[in-house]
């Protein structure tokens, strides 16, 4: 059943369907237009599209709006997004907005909103959802909560570098680390910067990982330095390295004095490799095992939860020792080789010598001639001496071969 009223801080992420049932495309932010007396009313959604193409649904060829999806007519202007000065976007600009209650309580800030469904098809604000600062000097407790109407309120606009991120927070908490650099890039810097603050150190680490340079360096240069090292100690090696080549040399090496030992030394490694080589761009982590490895010893470490999906793809051998610089190489065994074979085949067994490491120096434009040449998702990098030192994945090769504002809006 449709609903006629829904919270619009919900509608993020939401899936939008054709009238077959098709996924079209997921919601990332309603648009409302503001009116002299009477509440905003929503004039469309800003839908992102197959390609990651921003677009605008007007609320008019929306047909129903139920539980984690929208039903449109099937209409949809391919055009690219360009918002309209009188309209504001509700979960980037307007929660997290200061306002006074009329009442004379106090002020109060907005967490999410209502809109309603008219009999005339439009959509309508129909209550805020506002909390208001808390009475308790415990610091986990938050302020009371209560519903007002739009009329019960006047909007604080001065000083929206203050705005509080929390409800910003709420709003993108379930978002996959792509999905939410997509949603902080439509964000203003100030706002950006306050939901980076906002945002767990683990959580941040993944969002860094997922955006431009120029953004990853504002969230850096914002941040103490404490709290810088502890998010690339979180960080992959090769994308921490990435990064902090654009800082200058004495604040990487305050950073670097500051972080875990062993993720230090190694970015250390990586920053001294040419940024477009084998070297620049490898993970120092690749999983290393030795000849007599058994194919379920090999599987328990794929398994782990933290090894990274394109790194699970595959094993190294390599002579001892096992930890990149490790002895020298032997070859590799694919996982879906090591699905073919019985638990006790030792990898020797079933090595694959056929795939040639690349030197630490090979440049880019032959190491994603090499992955698709042979459609590979990870290549071993040696040294001089043939030892492993790394992988170069897909992935490290698409993030540098993608233009940087792949993710904006611009073709």
């Amino acid at each position: 059943m449709s609903a006629t009223r829904v919270f619009v801080a919900r509608l993020a992420g939401c899936g939008v369907f054709d009238p077959m049932g098709d996924r079209v495309g997921k919601v990332i932010d309603v648009l409302m237009a503001y009116r002299k007396t009477l509440p905003p009313r929503a004039t469309g959604f800003i839908i992102e599209i197959s390609g990651r193409r921003r677009v605008f649904l007007p609320v008019s060829r929306v047909t129903a709006i139920t539980p984690g999806q929208l039903m449109t007519n099937g209409f949809i202007d391919l055009r690219r997004f360009s918002q309209r000065g009188q309209e504001v976007r509700a979960i980037a600009e307007i929660l997290g907005r200061q306002v006074t209650l009329l009442d004379g309580t106090g002020d109060a800030k907005i967490e999410d909103f209502a809109i309603e469904r008219g009999t005339r098809g439009d959509w309508t604000l129909s209550e805020l959802f506002v909390r208001k600062p808390k009475n308790s000097a415990l610091p986990f407790a938050k302020g009371p909560t209560q519903f007002v109407l739009w009329s019960e309120v006047s909007e604080n606009k001065e000083n929206p570098a203050d705005q509080d991120a929390q409800q910003l927070l709420s709003a993108v908490a379930d978002l996959r680390p792509a999905d939410l650099a997509t949603a902080v890039l439509d964000l203003p810097e100030d706002r950006m910067l306050a939901l980076a603050d906002e945002l767990d150190d683990e959580r941040l680490a993944d969002l860094l990982e997922e955006l431009p340079e120029e953004e990853q360096l504002e969230i850096l240069n914002d941040l103490d330095d404490n709290r810088a090292a502890e998010v690339l100690d979180l960080m992959g090696p090769d994308d921490a390295a990435d990064l902090m080549a654009n800082l200058s040399a004495e604040r990487t090496e305050t950073l670097l004095d500051l972080m875990d030992q062993e993720e230090a030394e190694d970015i250390r490694q990586l920053l001294k490799y040419e940024p477009y080589t084998a070297g620049g761009m490898m993970t120092p982590e690749p999983i290393v095992c030795a000849a007599d490895t058994t194919v379920a010893e090999a599987m328990a470490l794929i398994r782990r939860k933290e090894v990274e999906p394109v790194l699970a793809a595959q094993v190294f051998v390599t002579l001892p020792p096992y930890e990149p610089p490790t002895g020298r190489y032997l070859g590799v065994v694919h996982f879906q080789k090591l699905l073919r074979y019985p638990p006790h085949e030792r990898l020797s067994s079933i090595l694959d010598t056929e795939l040639e490491p690349i030197h630490v120096d090979t440049p880019i434009a032959k190491i994603h001639r090499d992955l698709a040449t042979y459609d590979l998702v990870a290549l071993p990098v040696v040294d001089d001496n043939r030892h492993l030192i790394g992988a170069v994945t897909v992935d490290d090769v698409l993030d540098h071969l993608l233009p940087d504002d792949w993710r904006s809006e611009e073709d």
